[in-house]
Parts: structure tokens; C-alpha cells; sequence
């Protein structure tokens, strides 16, 4: 797929902000669409489906963090934050959300078109259901099973909703039962770039414990290895 045939949408209110990324777009010869409220980009992405948003949280008309719970009420639309607040509060609450990555103001574009390329490889490869990430079709570890085929988790035989995070997430520690996998292997593989910060990850493990432990504040399926990283343990 040519840059050509991407739409990003963009929805920063600062003007001068606005403009950096639109010329950024235009000079890697993305197509996009650029608004400067959160009306206006929810209208957007209905009407137009855009592949990506990039989204700054503090709008005129509405929090950034209310329109990405918005949209991951219908759709997994990959997005980008690109905020002044840097405060691991707020990335945390942002990336709870639903954001897919968080970038914080002032920002290299180099970086932003890196990680701009990562989140539309991820969809993509979310979106084909040729590409299994194991041969088998099925995985089951105690009340947890996988079905890679249809991309399904389930709980005690009850199907629970993932994002598509903290689904790569599941597979990455199920792929590897009871063996540790570090938080840069597990960054790296899931955002596709090395990054020292891992408290998006940190969110993204705290909310997959909260979906597939029978009791999250007592976990036993996915244990911390602290400052190294997970395992899943292995139930019997």
C-alpha cells in the first residue's frame, strides 16, 4: 500500500501544531484530513474511516481521552496521542482508554513517523486473518483459551473482550508459557521500536490481568518478574 492510499486524520487545536503535522503528512505524501475539534474529527472518522488519528487530548470542545472511549466503543482505529501532558497519569488514563501510543509535546516528527508506521502495520496485520501467530488453532492454560483463528479469548468458556494490544500481549506471554519475557522484548514486539519508558506496558499488562484473572488483585496467571518483566504461569 502507497502513502497515497492512507488517510490520516489529525485533530490538534493548536494551530502552529496543526499545521507541523500536516506538512509533515503532505511531505511523506500521506493522504489527510486535519480538524481542530473533537467534534469534528468524531465526525470524520465516521463518515470517512480514516487508517490513523493522531490526537492531541486537550481540545476546545471535549477531552482527548472521552473521544478515543468514543470510538473504541466501534472501532479499533489505530490512535496516536500527541499531548503536552506528560504526566505518566495522564498517559496511563489515555492509553486505558483505548490510545494505541502516546507521544509527548515537543516530539520528534522522525519519531512520530516511525511509530505512525508501526501502528499501521499492526493493523493491517490485525485485520488479515491469514496471518496466525502459531499453527495450532487453539491455546488453553486452566479457565484461559485462545482461538487464533477467530481471535476470540474466553474465560471460564465466557468470551471476553480484548484490544488489540493487550490481545498481542496475551499471545506473546502464551506463545512462551512459563518463560520470562522482558519488558524490552515484549515493547519491542508489540510497538515494533525499543523504548526505555515501559509504562504503557505496565497499563496494557494491569488491564489484560484485570480481563482474564479470576482474581486481578491476586494474580496467578500473569506473574511480575520485577524490572525484568511476565510470564504466564502454567495452570493445571
Amino acid at each position: 500500500m502507497n502513502n497515497d492510499d492512507i488517510k490520516i486524520l489529525i485533530c490538534e487545536d493548536d494551530l502552529s501544531i496543526n499545521k507541523l503535522l500536516s506538512l509533515t503528512m503532505e511531505v511523506e505524501d500521506y493522504n489527510y484530513v486535519a480538524v481542530q475539534n473533537g467534534k469534528e474529527a468524531l465526525r470524520e472518522i465516521i463518515s470517512h474511516r480514516p487508517d490513523l488519528l493522531i490526537l492531541d487530548l486537550g481540545l476546545p470542545d471535549m477531552d482527548g481521552k472521552e473521544i478515543i472511549s468514543k470510538v473504541r466503543g466501534f472501532s479499533q482505529l489505530p490512535i496516536i496521542v500527541v499531548s503536552a501532558r506528560g504526566e505518566d497519569a495522564d498517559k496511563i488514563a489515555a492509553l486505558d482508554a483505548g490510545a494505541d501510543d502516546y507521544l509527548t509535546k515537543p516530539f520528534s516528527t522522525d519519531e512520530l513517523l516511525a511509530r505512525l508506521r508501526v501502528s499501521l502495520r499492526r493493523a493491517k496485520f490485525s485485520g488479515n486473518n491469514q496471518n496466525l501467530l502459531t499453527e495450532v488453532t487453539t491455546f488453553t492454560n486452566g479457565w484461559l483459551k485462545i482461538n487464533y483463528l477467530s481471535k476470540c479469548v474466553f474465560v471460564n468458556e465466557k468470551e471476553i473482550h480484548l484490544t488489540p494490544i493487550e490481545y498481542k500481549l496475551l499471545c506473546l506471554l502464551a506463545e512462551n508459557l512459563d518463560r520470562v519475557m522482558t519488558y524490552n522484548y515484549l515493547v519491542k514486539e508489540i510497538w515494533g521500536y525499543y523504548e526505555e519508558d515501559f509504562s504503557a506496558l505496565r497499563v496494557f499488562a494491569n488491564t489484560l490481568r484485570k480481563k482474564i484473572e479470576l482474581a486481578p488483585n491476586y494474580p496467578k496467571m500473569i506473574q511480575t518478574h520485577i524490572g525484568v518483566g511476565y510470564r504466564m504461569i502454567k495452570i493445571d
